[in-house]
């Protein structure tokens, strides 16, 4: 039976009210979504054997969210990803967006939408199954970006069992844009996701410096552990002497998709042999940052009382590439006024 529902979560220190909202589609299937920071806070999938189980990282308590997430679930914007040194020129006039990833922005900045109350605009069960609907004002100067930036966001969960997550944003002054969802995937549910099988549809990946800046090349994957046109172990090339794996300490970077932009494609596939579970990526934007869990080190306590291990999650983020603001060869991040930025992502789950 499709349903979507609704209970308050916890409250924030200024006595706001967080809630929880519960989808469900008519296969059995569930995702539950925080309207603060939009986090997916799980989400469920079916084995071979039909047996459904949260496949996501997160946690319990909106205190731990507040606390101790490294963005699990969460909406990231304005800009997803990193801006080298906080700066950017957009048409001749210099920025500087507020940072915390050292010197550099990381994924909005300390203040960016994973940390935001959302307003929900309607919840309901619609034609395809339940969905969401959440919506956020960031004002001109919002952790140093220019603009107005007026963005609604879509939860849908398809009895096709796809969640889906449509982005729409306008502003009134030229900006930049890239907004993504964070969630943290381990199909089997504990443990690490090294034995998960992971296929990206791309033939190219953009190198990164120390601080996880791209260089600004365009590189081929062929002949490097970053070659995964093949369905190839998650941890099969970790260990390889690679300056890349060692600047990320494993994967944590974007592959540039065979697609073209705007156009829904399949990005990735991920599955795992214990479970049977798959999940299928798909995205309008250009390029895929795959992270592998790197930093996470057992001391986060999760949902159902675990604690997640050194990567125990991986986490695919359809987006534009990281820095594009500062990389000419990059796609465009600049929205303008009378423009619409507008971005799908689905998460599509089966058994096999």
């Amino acid at each position: 039976m499709e349903s979507i529902s609704a209970q308050e979560f916890g409250r924030l220190s200024d006595g706001s009210s967080v809630r929880i909202f519960s989808l469900q589609n008519r296969n059995g299937m569930k995702a539950a979504i925080l309207d603060y920071g939009g986090i997916v806070q799980s989400l469920t999938a079916p084995d071979r054997d039909g047996r459904y189980a949260d496949i996501t990282l997160g946690f319990d308590s909106l205190e731990a969210y507040l606390r101790d997430s490294p963005y699990f679930g969460a909406l990231i914007g304005r800009y997803a990803n990193r801006i080298a040194g906080g700066t950017y020129m957009l048409e001749g006039k210099p920025y500087r967006a507020a940072v915390n990833d050292g010197r550099n922005s990381l994924h909005g900045g300390p203040r960016g939408f994973d940390k935001s109350l959302w307003r929900v605009e309607r919840a309901e069960v619609a034609a395809e199954g339940p969905e969401l609907v959440l919506r956020h004002v960031s004002p001109d100067g919002d952790q140093g970006h220019p603009g107005t930036l007026e963005v609604a966001v879509t939860y849908k969960l398809t009895n096709a069992n796809v969640m889906r997550i449509e982005f729409v944003a306008t502003t009134d002054r030229p900006t930049v844009v890239n907004l993504t969802g964070h969630s943290y995937f381990n199909l089997r549910g504990r443990g690490d996701i090294l034995d998960h099988v992971l296929k990206i549809n791309a033939a190219r990946f953009t190198p990164v410096d120390s601080s996880l800046i791209p260089t600004g090349a365009i590189s081929p994957v062929e002949g490097t552990p970053f070659d995964f046109r093949s369905p190839t172990a998650i941890g099969a090339r970790l260990s390889r002497s690679d300056g890349q794996l060692m600047n990320g300490r494993g994967y944590d970077h974007n592959w540039v998709m065979d697609g073209a932009r705007g156009v829904l494609g399949h990005q990735a596939t991920v599955s795992d042999p214990e479970t049977g579970r798959v999940l299928e990526v798909w995205s309008s934007e250009p390029g895929l940052q795959f992270y592998s869990g790197n930093y996470l080190d057992g001391t986060l306590l999760g949902k159902n009382g675990i604690f997640y291990p050194f990567r125990g999650g991986l986490a695919l983020e359809p987006q534009n590439f990281p820095d594009a603001p500062n990389h000419g060869n990059f796609p465009s991040a600049e929205l303008k006024p009378g423009e619409t930025f507008r971005h799908v992502i689905e998460y599509r789950v089966s058994p096999y």
